[in-house]
């Protein structure tokens, strides 16, 4: 195929003048030629777009969303990275996806801290945005992992899969060129967020305090992303903006508070019901689980709490009216604001550095005593699924509306049954709670993180622009 843009060894755009398309004209006029191309070629377009089908787009899209969040439980990514990892790959897909409406959708340029825009928008008829959205969300994401052939492989099959719309040759390759330099642009912007840099920082020194955190078994793991507090956020002004109240003073005094919720754990995972036993399992979105047989430890790879919410965005753009643009918005400020979630709780987590249940249960009421779940390697204060399901139901609840019924199908690839809501807040209710019947958190760490959840929540939702992306709910009582 002939193609205007080269990719050099440092991931950036050359222009080529040596393709067949300029064959035959003189070296200025190529030049020329090619820097208006370059210029002009690349932005928005407000002529129609060309047809396609736009239900199997959709589909399309949302197929590209499920083979990202297998390669990250592949990878197995920590919370807050998974999160950070399913972000960046939506918000470019946002921002090619909003060109086939600009004046409908604004960009998100200007308004996460540091994405500049690309340019003024210009027209483009050539360019097949449904595709492109896809090809740069799948070349983002392909940057973000270590398994990069099964997103390659992927993005193979969606180029043949649109060739059925019989894109002309310059359809197709003006089509990946803005794929490709709408994904350098986010890719160059993610690399500014230092979490490259966060990759060579101190490892998380345990303190001998009763108070503070140690590892837990099977695999007594040191903390998990101790510095992720100094990540850039999305929308937030600073990870600890929306500081949570301090946890409950520790004291082994039984009289106090803290004992008493100590106690409450205990109690709970000790008269646990069926119905908690398989709340608790649903929710445990922990890709950290460790099984020991023998001598012999192996992991048991499960999604992320993000991973889980982002698949529910999934679900309630597939069972609505929701067209591809109001899908990839709609999933891009669920994983914007839950990758901020993360950034604060664990802001949060590592300033407090709060003990696990499973530690003092074990040394002062019951050393044979085990959570349901198994207890995940970082801090306990604030419970982080607290925080990403409220950021998640507050938000789709302004773009679904408080009774949009769903069956949640998320845990079945994890030999899990489906569960049904009646609205997201339910959803996000027995998320919250889960972590109590699973034994990993203390009551007071549940509601203080559905707190911060709401509040990170509503910031976003009053900071950001995004258009017609909140007329889904209006389309659908039409």
């Amino acid at each position: 195929m002939d193609t205007l843009v080269s990719v050099n060894s440092k991931g950036k755009l050359n222009p080529m003048l040596k393709s067949n398309f300029f064959q035959g004209y003189s070296p200025l006029f190529c030049l020329l030629l090619g820097g208006f191309l370059l210029i002009f070629g690349f932005q928005c377009s407000e002529n129609p777009p060309l047809q396609y089908e736009p239900q199997r787009a959709k589909e399309l899209f949302l197929n590209s969303t499920e083979i990202l969040t297998d390669v990250l439980v592949h990878d197995i990514f920590s919370p807050p990275v998974a999160a950070r990892n399913y972000a960046y790959p939506l918000i470019a897909a946002y921002e090619v996806a909003r060109c086939m409406e600009p004046e409908k959708y604004p960009s998100l340029a200007g308004q996460l801290k540091g994405l500049v825009s690309l340019g003024d928008s210009l027209p483009n008829a050539d360019i097949h945005y449904p595709l492109a959205s896809i090809l740069s969300f799948l070349k983002v994401a392909k940057h973000l992992v270590f398994s990069e052939d099964k997103i390659e492989r992927f993005t193979e099959e969606i180029k043949k899969e649109f060739n059925e719309f019989n894109l002309t040759p310059t359809q197709l390759r003006y089509t990946e060129e803005f794929a490709l330099k709408m994904a350098y642009h986010i890719i160059s912007w993610a690399d500014q967020d230092n979490y490259k840099q966060s990759r060579s920082y101190s490892k998380f020194t345990i303190d001998e305090e009763p108070w503070t955190w140690k590892p837990t078994p099977p695999a007594y793991m040191e903390g998990i992303e101790p510095h992720w507090g100094s990540i850039r956020p999305m929308v937030l002004d600073s990870a600890s903006q929306f500081l949570p109240s301090p946890p409950v003073p520790f004291s082994l005094d039984k009289n106090s508070k803290f004992f008493k919720e100590l106690e409450e754990v205990y109690e709970a995972v000790k008269n646990i019901s069926v119905e908690q036993f398989e709340i608790a399992h649903f929710w445990d979105c922990n890709p950290y689980k460790m099984n020991i047989t023998g001598h012999v430890m192996h992991a048991t790879k499960k999604i992320t709490p993000g991973g889980h919410w982002v698949n529910i965005t999934a679900i309630a753009a597939k069972n609505s009216s929701a067209d591809l643009i109001q899908t990839i918005g709609s999933m891009a400020l669920v994983a914007l604001a839950i990758s901020d979630g993360f950034i604060s709780c664990w802001d949060e987590k590592y300033r407090s550095k709060l003990i696990r249940p499973e530690s003092l249960i074990n040394e002062y009421i019951d050393e044979n005593w085990m959570p349901v779940l198994q207890t995940p390697p970082f801090p306990e204060y604030t419970s982080g699924h607290s925080v990403v399901s409220n950021i998640s139901a507050t938000i789709l609840t302004e773009l679904y509306g408080n009774e949009f019924s769903f069956d949640d199908d998320t845990e079945v690839s994890y030999g899990l049954p489906i569960r049904s809501f009646l609205s997201f807040r339910q959803a996000a209710e027995e998320a919250t709670i889960s972590r109590l019947y699973g034994g990993i958190h203390y009551k007071s760490s549940i509601e203080e993180g559905k707190v911060q959840g709401e509040r990170i929540a509503w910031w976003t939702l009053r900071k950001l622009d995004m258009g017609a992306l909140f007329d889904i709910e209006k389309k659908q009582k039409q």
